[in-house]
């Protein structure tokens, strides 16, 4: 079969990357792509992917026998829901269920609705009221959300008072995450350990992968700026087989059940952002999609056929499959630009990678890179995911950060520390 995946990051070339192993795939599109997916996937790089009328247009121009779409913007904008109608076979929510990630202010709702464990919390779109509340509660820190999508960036965690009312400010008033942040959610700070669990639903069964350790900030020891992800490890050792029997019971299941009781059901791949806390685990936002760089360690530990998955779950008999994981370890480093999360130059060339955009040490997802004159260049913040497997985390994270040492551009910029609060 030929399949349409819609996007172009580091998440979208480890998808295409699992997909390309399957024997059922003859050919793979991409919409934008990048520079490395290019080797996998021929891409559309005029294509956005939030450009849904574009993407259909594109779609009917190939005939795909699926489209997969993989970043959060068309899956809320409902680019799902449009391909269906004019006959394609999508892989994603549609844009009713994909709200668990699109408004935070619902999916904070449903958890109280449905008594999933999560940080109380109330939404405002006053200034003035949400400031009352959080002197009230005078409680630090104390977290701040933009209610829509932010790109990652829209959470702020307010160390006192002054912080928390400035964010307020910036989000209510000043439009800093613009229509994201017309509604915001203030919500208790969480204790604990974090843990991303990524899993597969049809809408009925839901069947968890490889649980997942991120990296969020941008400097060692976790300083610096929140980013979109520095570096990922996976399996994380502290979701043990106790925590995740919780998890399903409490968290998994009972989401996957009030999202079809509300007539929304979810079918595709659901993040969980898990907090491990001494009254154990809640969630801390869902995604309605496969996480990034989470997906740079999860999928190449998969051992099922992914087109295989992909079908089940269209055909809502994903409680029939028995989904088989490597049992290896998976880690990943991110290369990024110099400045990132803030402001970086782009168009630098990047040395040590061969003609398909890889290195002999590791695997090298593309997040931000474009091919020119058989050169690849930066064109993004976080620009490279080197990834490589082991039969243990230090195995794998020895071969990781020997294929980071053989790559560079200029101002490049990475993380020394991904996985050692693991080791």
């Amino acid at each position: 079969m030929n399949i349409l995946i819609i996007g172009g990051g580091g998440r979208e070339h480890a998808i295409a990357a699992a997909l390309a192993k399957s024997p059922k795939v003859d050919k793979l599109y991409c919409a934008p792509g990048n520079g490395g997916i290019s080797a996998l996937a021929e891409c559309f790089p005029e294509v956005k992917a939030t450009d849904i009328e574009g993407a259909v247009e594109l779609a009917k121009k190939l005939n795909p026998d699926y489209v997969f779409v993989a970043p959060d913007d068309p899956l809320v904008m409902g680019m799902v829901d449009k391909m269906e109608a004019e006959g394609f076979k999508t892989f994603g929510p549609r844009a009713n269920a994909a709200i668990l990630e699109g408004s935070k202010a619902f999916s904070k709702g449903l958890m109280k609705k449905y008594g999933i464990p999560t940080a109380a919390y109330e939404t405002f779109t006053d200034e003035d009221k949400a400031v009352a509340y959080i002197k009230e509660q005078n409680s630090y820190p104390a977290v701040i959300k933009a209610d829509g999508l932010a790109l990652g960036k829209g959470v702020i965690i307010a160390k006192d008072f002054e912080e928390a009312k400035a964010a307020v400010h910036s989000m209510l008033v000043d439009g800093k995450f613009g229509k994201s942040g017309s509604e915001i959610v203030v919500e208790e700070f969480m204790d604990g350990t974090e843990v991303t669990v990524l899993a597969f639903t049809d809408g009925k069964s839901v069947k968890p992968m490889v649980s997942s350790m991120d990296h969020k900030r941008a400097y060692d020891n976790d300083e610096g700026l929140n980013t979109g992800g520095m570096g990922t490890i996976a399996p994380n050792p502290l979701y043990t087989p106790e925590i995740a029997a919780e998890c399903m019971e409490k968290i998994f299941l009972p989401t996957i059940k009030a999202m079809s009781a509300e007539g929304r059901p979810f079918k595709g791949c659901l993040y969980f952002g898990l907090m491990l806390t001494k009254n154990g685990a809640k969630v801390v936002e869902y995604n309605c999609r496969f996480g990034d760089p989470e997906t740079q360690v999860v999928l190449p530990l998969l051992e099922t056929d992914l087109v295989d998955i992909m079908e089940a779950i269209t055909e809502e008999r994903l409680g029939d499959l028995d989904i088989k994981w490597s049992g290896k370890s998976c880690a990943c480093v991110v290369m990024a630009s110099g400045g990132y999360p803030e402001k970086y130059e782009t168009g630098k060339p990047i040395s040590g990678l061969d003609e398909k955009g890889q290195s002999p040490l590791a695997y090298v997802y593309h997040a931000g890179t474009k091919l020119e004159d058989g050169k690849y260049l930066t064109t993004g913040g976080r620009v490279l995911g080197v990834t490589a497997t082991g039969d243990d985390l230090r195995s794998a994270l020895d071969s990781a950060y020997k294929a980071v040492e053989s790559i560079s551009f200029e101002k490049a910029h990475y993380r020394h520390d991904i996985g050692k609060k693991a080791l």
